[in-house]
């Protein structure tokens, strides 16, 4: 009988694939940094190499500039202005945001629209009064930061999204947290922008709608159906598709990224981009609340994170932006949100940075389901392979390891080190036993974990 905790892991560093995918992008950046104040994450934040924040829910944080930064209402606060005249924007703390953003060598994800309101008070979400000036409006934040216009910043920024979650509550819901309109009427905004904003900018790319049930609606309203029904009768190409995902399990969200990709090719999208902007560890909305967020900090959250990110590197998904590195905000697993000190998810992104520094996936497998491995290498030869178990059984005990790794030099062999993420240790190196010269050896780890190997 096949032994059930035994999970035998191959690379094949000869067998180069393809380029390792933004899998660690994230949604928003560091604390801007000031004079008068030591404490923040800007350093740490800039260690992990993040390569997109989206700006999504950054008008909740105060050390972004809250409530005056990036939703559309934030930075053009009087509808009834001039969108053509500079006087009518407030930019500046955008811009102090955007900038520590860059300066952190990420590239922002910029979100139009207006972020979570969950009071009975709507300030940021409502229907803009005339979709056409909305799209003008939206034209001159993209000329502001991506162009110079209003003495504005000539900013890198690819990515441009329209709204977030419209779809989160039904037409007839008496609190609405992102859209207060109707589906209908989203439909109209989003397709009026999109048409003007890749008129106005085509080198850039025009996407949302950061869907909250990309496929399957749970109010059985068909909201997906008829979005991706209008795009085809307005002859709309999307650059990119963007959707969210929360569940326990990381099986689900690997399930989820092929059903996406699958709706996507054949409702008229095939050309777009699937992002996935929005996913974190999450057992339950009500009663296992208080416990999700716990484990989004803990190792458990550290595991699922880290396998999250290596599987879907060999899945047809574009992007994968962790829900949130906003500082403060109890979904944050990687920062302690008053200290800022790092915690456990934090060293899995440290962990995948290595591979994505390298660029080039090699061949790579697991025979078992819990756990996922990925190998990168570059152009020099330096190697690194990077292994995630993660189990939602908490009390699942210890797993043993085979890890068998091909096409390393004998001088690679001598140098080769590994370090451990579990609930124990941060990454640390530890000692390991050879069992013959093609480099096999084995491991007993908790079913949370992690391995970084290098040579």
């Amino acid at each position: 009988m096949a032994d059930k905790t035994l999970s035998r892991i191959s690379v094949d560093f000869t067998r180069k694939l393809g380029r390792i995918k933004p899998m660690n992008a994230g949604n928003n950046g560091p604390k801007i940094p000031k004079d008068d104040q030591t404490s923040g994450n800007f350093d740490t934040f800039k260690m992990l190499r993040i390569p997109y924040a989206r700006l999504h829910d950054a008008n909740h944080c105060s050390a972004y500039g809250a409530p005056h930064t990036v939703d559309v209402r934030a930075i053009f606060k009087d509808f009834n202005a001039d969108p053509t005249d500079p006087a009518s924007y407030d930019f500046v703390m955008t811009d102090l945001y955007l900038k520590a953003i860059e300066r952190a060598g990420t590239e922002p994800f910029f979100r139009l629209g207006g972020s979570i309101e969950h009071n009975p008070r709507k300030w940021f979400t409502c229907v803009p009064p005339d979709f056409r000036k909305f799209a003008v409006i939206c034209e001159h934040i993209i000329r502001h930061c991506t162009g110079s216009w209003a003495n504005g910043l000539n900013m890198k920024i690819t990515y441009w999204e329209i709204w977030n979650e419209a779809d989160l509550d039904g037409d007839d819901s008496p609190n609405k947290r992102n859209w207060q309109g109707t589906a209908e009427e989203f439909r109209q905004m989003f397709c009026i922008t999109a048409k003007h904003l890749k008129k106005c900018f085509p080198e850039l790319k025009i996407g949302g709608p950061a869907s909250c049930a990309p496929i399957n609606n749970w109010r059985g309203d068909q909201w997906t159906e008829k979005f991706f029904a209008e795009l085809e009768k307005q002859h709309i190409r999307l650059d990119f598709y963007s959707w969210h995902r929360y569940a326990c399990n990381v099986s689900d969200i690997f399930t989820s990224v092929q059903e996406v990709r699958d709706y996507m090719d054949t409702h008229g999208q095939p050309q777009a981009e699937s992002i996935l902007n929005e996913w974190n560890y999450v057992k339950g909305w009500t009663d296992a609340w208080v416990y999700s967020l716990e484990q989004e900090a803990g190792m458990k959250g550290a595991a699922y994170a880290l396998c999250a990110m290596l599987g879907c590197q060999k899945l047809p998904l574009d992007m994968l932006m962790y829900y949130d590195m906003r500082v403060g905000c109890g979904m944050n697993g990687l920062w302690h949100p008053v200290t800022f000190d790092i915690q456990k998810p934090w060293y899995s992104y440290f962990m995948f940075e290595k591979l994505a520094s390298l660029g080039t996936e090699v061949e790579s497998g697991s025979d078992d389901a819990m756990v996922q491995v990925l190998g990168a290498t570059d152009k020099k030869g330096r190697k690194a392979v990077v292994i995630g178990s993660f189990s939602d059984d908490d009390n699942f005990g210890f797993k043993k390891m085979e890890i068998k790794l091909k096409g390393l030099t004998r001088e690679e062999k001598g140098t080769l080190t590994v370090r451990l993420l579990d609930a124990k240790t941060n990454c640390f190196e530890v000692p390991f036993n050879r069992t013959n010269d093609t480099i096999t050896f084995n491991f007993n780890i908790r079913a949370c974990s992690g391995l970084l190997i290098q040579c």
